[in-house]
């Protein structure tokens, strides 16, 4: 069999169809962010705090102790960084720990950790070493266990689960050399062929895949007369004859990820490794994602614990002109912003998860707000914290220890941290996943009124419907409980919560009124004022963390000793977040977007090529994407099993 030789051509609106094909078209569940943008604050769907079994906990908290002693005792992160590998009795320690195996059910030779002791394990590994987090976050989130426990048959989760969880490492492939974020071009071809499919392609950044036992490969099944065909997934092994890792990937920070190139070449995969239908590839991801993007903010929480511990110390420690270095306003502000942010973070982070195991909400929005708010406020704890240290903040670990000092690695903090506003779906991609999932309510009632490929009559048929809809909600958005002094009282103690709730209630529906009037100004070109729905969905995230930590502080007020202190970081991150919310308000309609598209056809079209004189340009020679033809791989197979 031959593959397919050229890579999809699609036009704009066809990517948009196949992405839309995926995404879970119903709500058959309640979602509190879906709630929050449509201006309606549904405080009963996350309070009181859901909590997770005496027996889930118990089980958690005792490999939580056995993790952490292996974390202490057994992990090197220094040697990691330096050698740019973690080494293999680590990996094989893990093993025998059952890290493997967290989230896949006991009768499978798992752990069966909730969502929520799954995310502890991976902060407290991850702040032993970013690149061991990764590791067993990549293998679990994405890589096999997730969509087999999700979409797999009893025979499929009998012959890989038990492997997955004590042996086998699994990574997840779906990005190609030239196909990220629009998955409708994607050129791996699976060709059926009797009882196989025979698949043929290259795919890129293949985190776990240089030291992978089994794979997650997404793969277009080209469509024939006994075959649906689409972007379809497979198991297969990592030793099939024609798998080719041709290139172990080096990059700023998490040095010690094993990430490749993987090249397929006549591959062979029984057709019953194939998950799910042909066509549910792309579904099959996305519902993976719903809560494997957990994983990222639950490493921004370690990454911002570290940040505060570090910044106390040093600044305890360090004196300018006289006094503690925390002691001057300028630092201190930006130690009180990683401290109330911290517990946001983890605010965000344990509520989330802790819905996931709940089942009661679809929080498909949420784990993605999570992800997005996580990551950018992870990023910027750490550049304050290199900013706190000062040249100390610049210098490597290794080159303050050389001189005597601690060896503090707060530059590889800030390195480590920045591929999280990136993979499992950019800053820029989450910010449109979330704005299409946030307006959905307004496209099922009013979306064939927007669409130019719609007939009159559908037209017709959807304006009596938005009539109807938009007669119900709109008056809704003109008062609430957020106008009445004493809603929200059980948050009132010392420190007052409640009137933070009052104004996420009152900001809802300010937000929602912002929305409408932008699809009624813009109508079919709204999805091109992607600046618009950035800012839309930031204001989202940023009301989603002020009532988690506000719920947060009371669960804590009313289960620990430190609820008081609770109270006071969910106060201060509530200002410090209300400043954020105005500013980004204002921005909704006072902004350069127009002229930053203007100066943008200038860039492009070589207008202010001048402006790029004087400098010496240090790229290497080579073309900007590289070819991925398919066919036999005449590079060595850096593949590595772990031994």
């Amino acid at each position: 069999m031959s593959a397919p030789s050229s890579k999809p051509t699609v036009s704009e609106r066809e990517a948009r169809e196949v992405a839309e094909a995926a995404r879970e078209q119903e709500w058959r569940k309640p979602s509190f962010a879906k709630e929050l943008f449509l201006g309606r604050f549904r405080l009963d769907l996350v309070h009181p705090h859901p909590m997770p079994s005496t027996e889930a906990a118990q089980r958690g908290e005792e490999f939580l102790a056995k993790l952490r002693d292996f974390c202490e005792t057994k992990v090197d992160g220094a040697l990691i960084e330096r050698e740019a590998r973690i080494p293999d009795e680590v990996i094989n320690g893990l093993k025998e720990l059952g890290a493997l195996g967290m989230k896949i059910d006991t009768k499978y030779g798992g752990l069966g950790l909730t969502q929520v002791y799954y995310n502890k394990a991976l902060a407290l590994a991850g702040s032993a070493s970013p690149a061991i987090g990764v590791l067993l976050s990549a293998h679990q989130s994405i890589g096999v266990p997730q969509p087999l426990k999700l979409f797999g048959t009893a025979e499929q989760k009998e012959a890989f689960l038990p492997r997955c969880a004590r042996t086998d490492i699994s990574a997840f492939l779906l990005t190609e050399p030239d196909v990220g974020s629009d998955p409708a071009r994607l050129a791996t071809s699976a060709v059926p062929d009797g009882d196989d499919y025979v698949l043929d392609g290259v795919k890129l950044w293949t985190t776990n895949g240089v030291v992978a036992d089994l794979l997650v490969v997404m793969a277009r099944v080209p469509k024939s007369e006994d075959h649906r065909g689409g972007i379809t997934a497979f198991v297969v092994e990592t030793n099939s004859p024609g798998i080719t890792v041709e290139n172990r990937n080096a990059f700023m920070g998490l040095r010690g990820i094993e990430n490749g190139v993987t090249r397929f070449h006549q591959v062979r995969v029984p057709a019953a490794n194939r998950i799910g239908p042909e066509g549910a590839g792309l579904k099959i991801a996305l519902t993976t994602l719903n809560t494997g993007r957990l994983s990222l903010p639950a490493s921004c929480v370690a990454a911002g614990k570290w940040c505060l511990k570090i910044a106390r110390e040093w600044s305890a420690a360090r004196e300018q002109w006289g006094k503690p270095l925390a002691h001057h306003e300028a630092v201190g502000s930006k130690i009180s912003f990683i401290a109330a942010t911290t517990f946001a973070l983890e605010a965000v982070t344990d509520l989330a998860s802790q819905m996931a195991d709940e089942d009661r909400n679809d929080i498909r929005i949420e784990g993605a707000l999570a992800k997005l708010f996580a990551s950018e406020q992870a990023w910027l704890m750490a550049d304050e914290l290199v900013q706190i240290r000062g040249g100390r903040g610049f210098e490597t670990a290794a080159s303050l220890a050389a001189r005597g000092e601690r060896a503090v690695p707060a530059e590889q903090v800030l390195r480590d941290l920045r591929i999280n506003r990136i993979f499992e779906g950019s800053t820029e991609i989450m910010h449109l996943l979330i704005a299409r999932e946030a307006v959905d309510a307004h496209l099922s009632v009013a979306g064939d009124l927007i669409d130019p490929e719609k007939s009159l009559t559908d037209k017709a048929k959807a304006g009596a419907n938005a009539g109807v809809f938009y007669a119900k909600w709109l008056p809704k958005l003109v008062a609430g409980q957020g106008q009445l002094p004493y809603s929200y009282g059980e948050f009132k103690r010392e420190v007052d919560l409640s009137h933070h709730l009052r104004y996420v209630e009152r900001t809802a529906r300010k937000l929602a009124r912002s929305t409408f009037y932008a699809m009624s100004r813009w109508q079919g070109r709204m999805e091109t004022k992607q600046g618009f729905l950035g800012r839309i969905v930031d204001i989202g995230a940023e009301l989603f963390a002020m009532s988690a930590v506000c719920v947060r502080a009371e669960l804590l007020r009313t289960t620990e000793d430190h609820g008081r202190e609770a109270y006071q970081l969910a106060d201060t991150f509530c200002h410090q977040s209300r400043i954020r919310i105005e500013e980004l308000f204002g921005r909704l309609w006072t902004n350069t977007d127009d002229l930053d598209r203007k100066v943008v056809k200038g860039v492009m079209s070589g207008t202010y090529v001048w402006l790029e004189d004087g400098i010496v340009d240090p790229s290497g020679e080579g073309p900007w994407i590289a070819d991925a033809t398919p066919g036999p791989s005449e590079k060595e197979n850096v593949h590595r099993p772990i031994s």
